[in-house]
């Protein structure tokens, strides 16, 4: 990448409330049939357009056309009951959800994001970056009564997401990340099978490659697991060296208003750092002032031309209004930076 602090989104943006349910990690869609696939088509246009006008030089489709940033890709795979959701408990209880079942082999059904990544590929010119869930988290956000063993499971999802994969760098996806919040709650099965279940995602991938690791959306049980860490949140510490071990290009992590010890980003050593500097938990807007103040911080332990500034997370839940000044203050801190760090 060219621009120094190139900012980028780190996945989902609010939905419009023509397209569904506002404010909502799992919101219903408005629309059905034809009239739900323009909305879709219309509100990643939107947000392309959004994410330019505020000066982002890494753009994404805000996963528009996704209800939820899992089931979006699990809807497009055979062998997963969605009639029959079961209740159960996902990183490691920390919250319930009703969640599908895995019945018998799983394949795909064809193309999962081809339109919205061709969409996206179309209306603009920027660096484009589309995310997937990783393997490990997937397979903590459904239930499995055919496979019996979660390695097995998440292997056999890893050669999905490849296929996937390889297709969205042909549509010319520049950037492809795996998002895998399961890594800060099971840390030893990062470094046992995790990267490992990584490394077949993005097999004879060309393009660049991400993996995102944070603390979750900005929602209650995410904020109430949060308040029970304590005073450091250490989880990157028993990871980062693994990951920066690994083939991965980059790592989108947790910063702004956190409790994560910036130092530890210095066990990314060679890697593309994608720091959270926009916090996805508060309704405050940051300034460009302290966007550029985390920047800098960072700057201690990350390389300026490694450095990418980005959200902590998504933004799914939040108000369109606030996330768009958010995006806003982002971009504007970005460009502080390159004038005073450059």
């Amino acid at each position: 990448m060219n621009t120094l602090f190139p900012a980028a989104v780190c996945g989902s943006l609010p939905k419009p409330a023509w397209l569904s349910e506002t404010n909502k990690l799992w919101p219903q869609w408005q629309q059905a049939g034809d009239d739900l696939v323009a909305a879709k088509n219309d509100a990643t246009t939107l947000w392309v357009k959004e994410q330019e006008d505020a000066g982002l030089a890494i753009i994404g489709d805000g996963e528009q056309s996704r209800q939820h940033f899992v089931h979006g890709f699990l809807e497009f795979v055979e062998g997963i009951d969605f009639e029959h959701k079961v209740k159960m408990g996902i990183r490691n209880n920390r919250y319930e959800a009703m969640v599908p079942v895995v019945k018998g082999p799983i394949r795909l059904k064809g193309r999962v994001h081809q339109t919205e990544a061709r969409l996206l590929r179309a209306r603009t010119t920027q660096k484009i970056k589309f995310t997937m869930p990783g393997p490990m988290t997937i397979i903590d956000t459904l239930a499995d009564e055919y496979y019996g063993d979660k390695v097995k499971l998440a292997f056999a999802f890893a050669e999905l997401l490849n296929k996937e994969a390889r297709a969205l760098q042909a549509d010319g996806v520049d950037i492809i990340q795996f998002d895998e919040p399961a890594f800060n709650v099971y840390m030893d099965d990062v470094k046992q099978w995790g990267i490992d279940a990584l490394h077949k995602c993005i097999e004879g991938l060309t393009c660049k490659t991400a993996v995102h690791i944070c603390y979750g959306y900005g929602i209650k049980a995410n904020l109430d697991w949060k308040e029970t860490l304590g005073g450091e949140w250490r989880q990157y510490e028993e990871t980062f060296p693994a990951i920066a071990q690994s083939r991965l290009d980059m790592v989108s992590l947790e910063c702004a208003n956190s409790k994560v010890p910036m130092h530890l980003m210095s066990l990314l050593k060679g890697k593309q750092v994608m720091v959270g500097v926009i916090d996805v938990a508060s309704d405050v807007v940051e300034t460009p002032e302290q966007v550029a103040d985390t920047i800098k911080r960072a700057l201690e332990f990350v390389p300026k031309e490694k450095l990418i500034p980005c959200t902590n997370c998504g933004m799914a839940p939040m108000e369109r209004g606030i996330a768009r000044a958010k995006l806003n203050a982002l971009a504007a801190g970005a460009k502080l930076a390159r004038q005073l760090y450059a």
